[in-house]
């Protein structure tokens, strides 16, 4: 089989990523280890910036309306994140095999093939190329493609034979996790408890999540946990028996905290849970890791086409390590007054009131949310343009935005940038009503990426085009 683009891992992050490159263009397709998917919910929990990237791409309605999840936390401390700057603002819930669902879907409706059963065993890279070993339910195979990109978790394979260095801390404290039926236990939200802490709520009709820390506990070997062990920790923590529940999924997790030492090596690239591993605290994994799908879909996608500008694949790792090396940091300090036992109770109660604080309060939600003001910058957006925006961030394509409110200048703007047709969209704002603010300073024009973020702002007279040629390529 040939192809442009190889994707190792039909998870979330693959299929976000096979969706987003079919968008830009580039033939893909997708080879999973599993036979089906996984109908466990693990992760569910998705924060603002990533509703924010589904709404763009028009996949929200395929979700239904998903339930607010209520006060989010740094920790196990409240934290408020209904107040970060963002239509989306909170936690949402949907269940991880319904995330899958829609974006195989969606990839797949797309033209991304998506190949189940199937798992690499080998790369070998060439300077045009990489054919990959794949063994499969008819047996060894090969696939060549112009680009790899491994998005099959945090115990890589493609990570592994591409060579990248994976360093970080192994962990020292452990959560033992469970969803169980036919029990009915009282919610406990981050309770501690003198042997440890203790989590109980509902993720599905008639399915409670546990999950448990006992202090001084070690991390276990990987795989093999069993249900009376769970039972047995929150039991001793606890002093409540579930036993008699009927468990529908255990796992074990630490607090682990790898990073890839670089997100590409040559032709192979990694996004997702092959690029940073993290105690899944607050359902930051699943975020981060559909963030960097975003972010390199349609960085690859042109440079697969050959349409890309000198050096834009090398921004993915120049945006998104730095991204993730700040989630790992919040997740360390986390861990820390999360499990850390009696010893951190002082520095739980400083925190405790900073948190009350507007100041750090919105810095730290921010984070978590992943909406901070700070370069690449925020999704552009004006009122008067909405709809014609929606349609070019819908299909994945530049968006310049003329805020001046001049039909003539918008008019100009599109005969100016006739040769990137295609790839951006010109759009500009309603004539503003007499004596309504116009645009600040050096921001009437507004160029926005495919995935959203701002990438340049110019004044009234200032000239797109090397803006345009630094992020889209050479015109037609």
């Amino acid at each position: 089989m040939r192809t442009q683009v190889l994707v190792v891992g039909a998870g979330p992050v693959g299929l976000m990523l096979a969706a987003e490159l079919r968008l830009g263009g580039a033939d893909t397709v997708v080879v999973e280890r599993l036979p089906a998917p996984l109908s466990q919910s693990r992760a569910s929990t998705l924060h603002a910036r990533t509703m924010e990237l589904l709404a763009q791409r028009g996949l929200l309605p395929a979700f239904g309306a998903p339930p607010h999840a209520g006060t989010g936390h740094f920790g196990g401390l409240p934290l408020d994140l209904s107040r970060v700057p963002s239509p989306y603002a909170g936690l949402w819930k949907i269940p991880q095999p319904r995330i899958e669902r829609v974006l195989a879907d969606r990839a797949t409706a797309l033209g991304a093939t998506v190949l189940r059963g199937r798992a690499v065993t080998a790369l070998d890279t060439a300077a045009d190329r990489v054919t990959a070993a794949v063994d499969g339910p008819t047996g060894p195979s090969t696939v060549t493609a112009d680009w790899v990109v491994g998005c099959d978790g945090e115990d890589s394979t493609v990570r592994r034979l591409a060579g990248i260095p994976f360093p970080g801390t192994d962990g020292t404290r452990e959560l033992l996790r469970a969803d169980l039926a036919d029990i009915d236990l009282p919610a406990r939200r981050f309770e501690r408890h003198p042997r440890g802490l203790a989590v109980a709520g509902p993720v599905a009709e008639g399915v409670t999540r546990v999950m448990v820390h006992e202090y001084g506990g070690a991390p276990r070997e990987r795989g093999g946990l069993a249900f009376g062990e769970v039972a047995a920790t929150w039991g001793r923590v606890v002093g409540e028996d579930i036993s008699g529940a009927r468990p529908l999924w255990v796992n074990a997790f630490d607090d682990t905290a790898r990073q890839a030492a670089h997100y590409r090596a040559g032709r192979v690239l990694l996004a997702g849970d092959a690029a940073h591993r993290q105690l899944p605290v607050g359902g930051q994994a699943l975020n981060l890791g559909l963030h960097d799908a975003v972010n390199l879909g349609w960085k690859l996608a042109a440079t697969a086409r050959g349409l890309a500008p000198a050096g834009l694949l090398d921004t993915y790792h120049g945006e998104r390590h730095p991204a993730g090396a700040r989630t790992l940091t919040a997740i360390r300090a986390q861990t820390l007054l999360l499990l850390g036992g009696p010893r951190v109770d002082g520095v739980r109660a400083l925190v405790g009131e900073l948190l009350r604080l507007p100041g750090p309060r919105a810095h730290l939600a921010a984070g978590i949310a992943a909406v901070e003001p700070d370069p690449p910058g925020r999704p552009a957006h004006d009122p008067g343009a909405s709809a014609a925006m929606d349609a070019a961030l819908r299909a994945a394509r530049g968006l310049l935005l003329d805020l001046s409110g001049s039909a003539a200048r918008t008019a100009a703007l599109r005969a100016r940038c006739a040769g990137w047709a295609g790839r951006v969209d010109v759009v500009g704002t309603a004539p503003r009503p007499p004596g309504a603010p116009g645009p600040p300073p050096g921001a009437a024009t507004v160029l926005v990426r495919p995935d959203g973020v701002t990438a340049w702002r110019g004044g009234r007279d200032a000239d797109p085009e090397d803006a345009l040629r630094g992020w889209f390529g050479a015109p037609h």
